[in-house]
């Protein structure tokens, strides 16, 4: 035991370390800016003080923060391409990622069986988040959490977010959870193994090991029980699985698919639906819905109550079903039984807009045309595919693609409506 505590404490003083020396490189705005930042700080040390945060932190942390260039760069950064499931799927659930999570569940038995008593959180699940969002604890992130919060609190695009964040950050220091040294994150100030946001932290943070802190960075037991309880607080029902790989029958109407086109199990099982190798579904009167996330030649997925609290955590579907895949398979299951496609189209955001702006001409909702292949665009999609005889199973492929742009061309009288 006493051989990791050394490890866990060398991690996070070489994390220091070179977070402080990218700091020191990347601090590079000008002066004018950086006369704006000492401004806006002034002014959070107010706002901590009227939030009751202690003078010491104000002073020792706040007074001595800097402006991080680096962090505003990651903000604004968006993804030039948009990630097919293919893609994101196989560069996260990884044989050796498998494998690891395997012998952290053996390892760690004892600890997650105790988490599970208490929260109801199956240690699978634990462990896939742990694997998800830190690859097991192998990178935290490498940015001092007081000096990217304070970067983003004083931006304009997010402030107000993010200077709440700053200020549950100071009230973290504040109970002496972690000491400022050791408080480092990602660009946007996550946290930890299990990469809680502050006032996540604040909120769903427990202290695992009896020592009296919530440590996320050196106390694994802290970090499960955390999981644990926030899982719990989202509402984690014990004993259901969060969905399941599923084989569907030929002909299958694909506009039935979609998260919020939820039906009872049994309906799912009337209408052909089999488990991923042909076998009967049980006939439940269990809510799930059908998710097609690489389209009609990809794996389906019926996913339930468990699945929305997984995207609790993380909005993202792909990220969901990842997390539950993997927890799967440490547990000893297989592969998925349908493999992924390989010939997903990549898009850029300003190509995914154009889409989203021909699919609004030709009267379908999507919101705010944003870049962002979301569900919204998708449902547009599958509505569109309905109208003009395709399988409509909302993917975006190049033939698709095609053909909404061939029809928004058209002139307004004939555009579809």
């Amino acid at each position: 035991m006493k051989r990791s505590v050394n490890k866990q404490a060398l991690l996070i003083t070489l994390t220091t370390f070179y977070a402080a020396l990218a700091g020191a490189q990347e601090s590079t705005s000008p002066p004018a800016e950086q006369g704006a930042f000492a401004q806006c700080v002034v002014n959070l040390q107010r706002q901590a003080r009227a939030e009751g945060i202690s003078d010491q932190t104000v002073d020792e942390v706040l007074g001595k923060v800097t402006y991080v260039d680096r962090v505003i760069e990651l903000d604004r950064r968006q993804p030039e391409f948009t990630q097919t499931f293919a893609d994101y799927f196989s560069k996260r659930v990884t044989p050796t990622r498998v494998e690891k999570g395997r012998r952290l569940l053996a390892e760690h038995v004892s600890l997650l069986a105790r988490v599970q008593s208490k929260t109801g959180v199956p240690p699978l699940y634990l462990v896939s988040f742990w694997g998800l969002e830190t690859n097991f604890g192998s990178y935290f992130g490498n940015m001092p959490a007081p000096d990217s919060l304070a970067t983003l609190a004083c931006d304009q695009r997010r402030s107000k977010f993010f200077t709440a964040e700053l200020m549950a950050a100071l009230q973290i220091l504040d109970a002496g959870d972690i000491d400022s040294d050791r408080m480092v994150g990602s660009w946007a100030g996550a946290l930890g193994h299990v990469q809680f946001m502050p006032s996540t932290f604040l909120r769903y943070a427990v202290d695992g090991d009896g020592d009296g802190r919530r440590d996320l960075w050196g106390s694994v037991p802290d970090a499960m029980a955390s999981a644990g309880n926030f899982l719990q607080q989202l509402g984690w029902e014990p004993g259901l699985r969060w969905g399941r790989e599923v084989r569907l029958p030929k002909n299958f109407d694909f506009s039935l698919a979609g998260r919020k086109k939820q039906r009872p199990l049994y309906e799912w099982v009337d209408l052909g639906v089999t488990n991923a190798l042909g076998q009967p579904l049980p006939p439940l009167d269990l809510p799930a819905a059908l998710i097609v996330p690489a389209g009609y030649d990809g794996p389906a997925f019926l996913t339930y109550r468990n699945f929305r609290v997984i995207m609790g955590w993380n909005r993202s579907e792909y990220y969901a079903l990842a997390v539950g895949h993997l927890a799967d398979r440490i547990a000893g299951a297989g592969t998925l039984a349908q493999r992924l496609p390989t010939d997903g189209v990549r898009l850029s955001r300003a190509q995914v807009k154009q889409l989203q702006t021909d699919l609004q001409r030709l009267g379908y909702d999507v919101g705010k045309p944003d870049g962002i292949l979301g569900p919204a665009t998708r449902g547009a999609l599958s509505q569109f595919q309905q109208r003009s005889g395709l399988i409509a199973d909302g993917h975006l492929d190049q033939e698709l693609m095609d053909a909404v742009n061939a029809a928004a061309a058209q002139p307004a009288e004939n555009a579809e409506r």
